[in-house]
């Protein structure tokens, strides 16, 4: 798609992918189908790149095209650009207008990027397709077969929660709201009790926004009550990940004795499972300790040595997702700047960045932490200036 959007100074960025991708400017023009004279061009720093080059450039480099973009740079505004489309999606999904469908192996390929571009926090990339993606799947799911109508609810419910992680991160609460709505209308033509327990997993961001965690455990244990007691994988793991933010959330509501107890649950179920992708959640040993660390958080005071402990002892593997262990780092910054240790606390928000810049970016407690950082140090580093420029950290 064009756009007018025109980044400059990305070339020494662009230049440094490529050749730790082992490309030649040559190799790079002909998988991103650009101009070879372009690149060039681009990499001396005689032209900016627009949004559509940077774009292609990302994708034959497989990464997310923030990734290119200077440290003050403000990611590209493609986000921004998908809110109304995203809006207009759900004034219809229950009459949306006639037109073209996918067959269901090609829509299930289009979700399934969704899904993995969710769980590696490339919400730019989700951005450029949601809106087309979820009309056609609304369309889709109104002319649907009876036999092929669970198939394309599912991948409704999944295409949601990707547009959701978009809306979410940059804090439209309203339009998070909204899609999580969608999915709740079209889980039950599933027909699938573990999705039921997906969309009440994802549902609590809507307590997490008002900040009624006490109604969000509540849901979330009720949502328990409900779920399948199978010993089957699929739905071990619908259990640990709702006791996992379970604990989350009562660890938010100050509610100890809960938090520990649903942690105790959610190891417990962990521990019979092999770390994986289950339902579109990451569940397994590594998450629940990565859990163990927001909740710590979320009690604060004694709790706090806990998560410094476990930060010592383990990292999140490279194995789980790019969000997942952005988030993990986060925490422990706060563990960190909580405890009296704002060096270590800039170094774990930096590495957070470095795993997933989008995630870290629109994260409010990097905003909030980088602001107290700078307030701090003021008189410090340059680079925590720029940190904090960067996430637009208020001073």
């Amino acid at each position: 798609m064009a756009s007018s959007i025109v980044y400059r100074g990305v070339g020494p960025r662009i230049a440094y992918e490529r050749r730790i991708h082992g490309l030649t400017q040559d190799d790079l023009a002909r998988a991103a189908g650009v101009a070879l004279g372009t690149i060039r061009k681009i990499e001396r720093g005689e032209r900016g790149a627009s949004d559509a080059v940077l774009t292609a450039l990302a994708d034959a480099l497989d990464i997310d095209p923030t990734r290119m973009l200077p440290g003050t740079e403000r990611p590209d505004e493609r986000v921004h650009q998908a809110m109304p489309g995203l809006s207009a999606v759900l004034a219809q999904y229950e009459a949306p207008a006639d037109g073209p469908c996918r067959d269901l192996p090609a829509l299930g390929d289009a979700v399934a990027t969704a899904i993995a571009h969710r769980l590696n926090a490339q919400y730019s990339r989700i951005a450029r397709t949601a809106p087309a993606l979820l009309t056609e799947l609304c369309r889709a799911l109104h002319t649907a077969t009876p036999a092929h109508r669970p198939a394309v609810a599912r991948l409704l419910v999944d295409a949601c929660r990707a547009a959701d992680a978009v809306a979410f991160k940059r804090g439209a609460k309203d339009l998070s709201a909204r899609l999580i709505d969608l999915m709740r209308w079209a889980a039950p033509q599933a027909h699938d009790p573990l999705l039921d327990a997906t969309v009440a997993y994802v549902r609590t961001e809507v307590f997490f926004s008002a900040r009624t965690h006490a109604v969000g455990l509540r849901a979330l244990e009720q949502a328990l009550d409900n779920a399948s007691r199978s010993a089957q994988p699929g739905a071990l793991a619908v259990r640990g990940a709702l006791h996992m933010r379970a604990a989350v959330v009562a660890g938010r509501a100050g509610n100890g004795n809960a938090a520990v107890d649903h942690l105790d649950d959610a190891r417990a179920l962990g521990d019979r499972l092999q770390e994986g992708i289950y339902q579109g959640t990451a569940f397994g040993p590594d998450s629940v300790r990565v859990h163990e660390v927001s909740v710590a958080v979320s009690l604060g005071d004694d709790y706090l040595g806990r998560a410094l402990q476990l930060a010592r002892e383990w990292k999140p593997p490279r194995e789980l997702p790019a969000e997942r262990r952005s988030g993990f780092y986060i925490e422990l910054g706060r563990a960190q700047l909580w405890s009296g240790r704002p060096d270590a606390a800039f170094e774990s928000l930096k590495v957070a960045r470095r795993i997933a810049p989008q995630h870290a970016r629109e994260h409010r407690w990097v905003r909030e932490d980088a602001a107290t950082l700078r307030r701090l140090k003021r008189a410090d580093a340059e680079s925590l200036s720029n940190f904090a420029e960067w996430c637009h950290a208020s001073s």
